[in-house]
């Protein structure tokens, strides 16, 4: 056959061609590959450093860790101890990548066994059925030829003998082997590694406690004092050291080491502090054992030949050295424990104020009291809430109030007011708890020097304030520049509300002056009483009747009014400043009074209303003013304080806690409604008098 040259010439143009393009395009091919040939030049950047030989082999390391470069670095938690926000010292780095929830089973396990012995039989029930068939099929194939050569042969009895024998071996099943047991002793440990589980935090974030902060300026005189005064405690410490013989110094080596134990042990001994207050409580009564029986059974046989008059007898005396030299400021009974009385501690000495202290006492452990809680600035009034005896309100000299919770006894109240708040600029003289608000919130009043009565609300976790009504002195109005009104503002020194109607409250001022006021009316008074010559020192509703209320003064006189009269039913002059008044829990007609002469007077309208039916000096000196006075709801005693911070214990005797006698075949009759009948019936007397002059 001819060869084919076309396509080789059609290869050849294609190679004319291609040479020409380059031509004409200026590039040869030879040019190129030259270029590729020749060795490059580096590009160096103008701005490269030149290193030396040394300083290019110079090696640096560089440390991988297993850090994630994602995870936050910067988390931070508030410190409550330091005060401040710390970051997280810990964070989690671990970053999972993959996970499947996979069901693998290792082959080690018991079920893992299991499966691969059954795996085993069915392998082998499969391979004895292949082979029970290819060796048929071989012994077909093998008997076509013998049958052909059977003719031939003369043996056919021994053939099929034989065919016979080998039918019997196919057709008898073969046993599966016996697996061998693995040697326990010889064996291999597996082991996975496998995710941590994650921990879950529940944090809770809060407002930081209120601190305090303290500042004071030293000078240079200050200062040196001060290390004076530590360079001769140090010189002292070790002349004591000199003069101490080794015996000493052994006897004091142990007693140190004794202090560092009894120190680690401290925390075992929180754990007894209940049996200790109770033992403590045991051997106080123990102490106290006359005094305890005198306040159980002894009754005054002798007021049987007095005419009409009874005596105090004194139990026991609460004081703290921690209050010495404060005076008793405010006293007040627990309404649901009968034994435990709230005392507020102060100073009426405005030039030399200081502290003030917060205790309770209990009359079983008189030696120390249940609870201590200092603050700042001296206490001039509290008072416990009825519903929750566990919450005491107090008044500070320095015009705020405060909310102290026994359940939680801090040094510092759980709530406390502020000028941001809108405390008081001036001393805070009475406060009260009353009912909860519409919203279910704790409320309270408080009346102060600067005017105010204001009404307070606790809202979650503050006490939002309201005031209530300002007080103006009448006829001091005047018309300043622009044709402002400038009023002069009465100082408010006691104020109680009435135990029915619920807006109804009277107010004394320091001006002598009782204003009867509502809740509602925030600009005008009721009424208003011309009192007192002197600041009014104390105003309290009678327990039983809804008209009369009574009120003391430093002008010496004790009054007892009808709100609806504005003149006085009663004045007694007790030839002393009263400094506090109090009625009875068990009569309309009973009622005690306390004055600066250290003595106090009780009074019974239904014997005597002319003179106290008793008048008894109750301090141990002379000097000492007696300041409070509080009775008792349930049992016939009174408390006493003074300026000297004791509270004295009294108990009434027979004469001073008369009831009606029993008539033969008549009933005793007992109640509120008795008791108003009898103070109605002193009062109708009274106005009888008035109407005819």
């Amino acid at each position: 056959m001819p060869h084919k040259q076309p396509p080789r010439r059609q290869s050849l143009n294609v190679g004319r061609g291609a040479r020409k393009r380059d031509e004409d395009s200026g590039t040869d091919v030879g040019e190129g590959t030259d270029e590729w040939a020749q060795s490059k030049a580096t590009v160096k950047p103008p701005d490269q450093l030149d290193l030396t030989d040394a300083e290019l082999k110079e090696e640096f390391t560089r440390i991988l860790t297993a850090n994630n470069p994602h995870a936050p670095q910067n988390i931070v938690r508030y410190s409550f101890k330091e005060g401040t926000y710390k970051p997280i010292g810990f964070v989690d780095q671990l970053a999972v990548h993959f996970s499947q929830v996979g069901n693998l089973i290792p082959k080690d396990s018991d079920e893992g066994r299991r499966q691969h012995y059954r795996d085993k039989l069915v392998a082998g029930s499969q391979e004895s059925a292949k082979v029970m068939m290819s060796e048929t099929e071989m012994l077909e194939e093998e008997e076509e030829p013998k049958e052909a050569e059977a003719g031939s042969q003369t043996d056919v009895p021994a053939a099929e003998a034989a065919e016979k024998v080998v039918e019997e071996e196919l057709m008898t099943p073969k046993q599966p082997k016996e697996q061998k047991l693995t040697n326990k002793f010889n064996f291999s440990e597996r082991a996975s590694q496998t995710f941590n589980n994650r921990l879950r935090d529940r944090e809770c974030q809060m407002e930081p406690p209120p601190r305090t902060n303290f500042s004071a300026t030293a000078n240079q005189w200050e200062i040196y004092d001060a290390y004076v005064e530590e360079l001769e405690k140090q010189e002292k410490t070790k002349e004591k050291e000199k003069t101490k013989t080794p015996v000493a110094k052994k006897m004091g080596k142990m007693a140190t080491r004794k202090m560092t134990s009894m120190e680690s042990q401290s925390d075992d001994i929180t754990k007894v502090t209940q049996a200790a207050k109770i033992v403590e409580r045991m051997v106080n009564q123990n102490t106290y054992d006359d005094v305890a029986q005198d306040f159980k059974y002894y009754e005054d046989a002798a007021d049987e030949y007095r005419d009409q008059e009874g005596t105090l007898l004194p139990l026991w005396k609460f004081q703290n050295d921690k209050a010495k030299h404060l005076a008793v400021t405010a006293l007040c009974w627990n309404p649901k424990y009968n034994d435990l009385f709230a005392v507020g501690h102060g100073s009426y000495d405005f030039m030399k104020q200081s502290r003030g202290m917060l205790l309770l006492y209990s009359m079983k452990n008189p030696s120390f009291p249940e609870y201590i809680f200092s603050s700042d600035s001296g206490i001039m009034c509290l008072d416990m809430h009825v519903a929750h005896p566990y919450l005491v309100v107090v008044g500070h000299y320095d015009g705020n109030v405060a909310i102290y919770n026994l359940k939680k006894p801090h040094a510092q109240p759980s709530f406390r007011s502020s000028a941001k708040s809108g405390k008081h600029t001036d001393p805070v003289w009475q406060v009260r708890w009353q009912k909860d608000d519409m919203n279910n919130n704790l409320n309270f009043f408080s009346v102060s020097s600067d005017g105010r009565i204001v009404s307070w609300t606790l809202v979650k976790s503050e006490l939002v304030h309201t005031d209530v009504i300002k007080l103006k002195m009448e006829g001091t109005t005047t018309e300043g520049l622009e044709g402002l009104q400038i009023y002069t503002v009465g100082c408010g020194t006691a104020f109680d509300f009435h135990k029915e109607i619920d807006y109804l409250f009277l107010v004394g001022t320091e001006e002598g002056k009782i204003y009867k006021c509502s809740k509602s009316y925030s600009s005008q008074f009721l009424d208003t009483y011309d009192a007192h010559n002197m600041a009014v020192d104390a105003v309290s509703w009678n327990p039983y009747h809804t008209k009369v209320f009574m009120s003391c003064s430093s002008d010496w006189t004790v009054k007892i009014w009808d709100h609806t009269i504005k003149t006085p039913m009663f004045i007694y002059d007790l030839n002393s400043a009263v400094s506090d008044v109090a009625w009875a829990p068990y009569s309309s007609t009973v009622f005690a009074a306390v004055t600066t002469n250290g003595r106090t007077h009780v009074f019974d309208l239904s014997i005597n209303k002319y003179e106290a039916i008793c008048n008894q000096p109750v301090v141990a000196k002379k000097k000492n003013k007696t300041t409070h006075v509080k009775f008792n709801p349930i049992y016939p005693i009174i408390i006493v304080g003074d300026d000297r911070g004791h509270i004295t214990c009294l108990k009434l005797s027979p004469n001073l806690r008369k009831m009606p006698k029993e008539k033969k075949g008549q009933e005793v009759q007992k109640g509120p409604a008795v008791e108003i009948a009898k103070l109605d019936k002193l009062l109708n007397l009274v106005r009888e008098v008035k109407t005819k002059k």
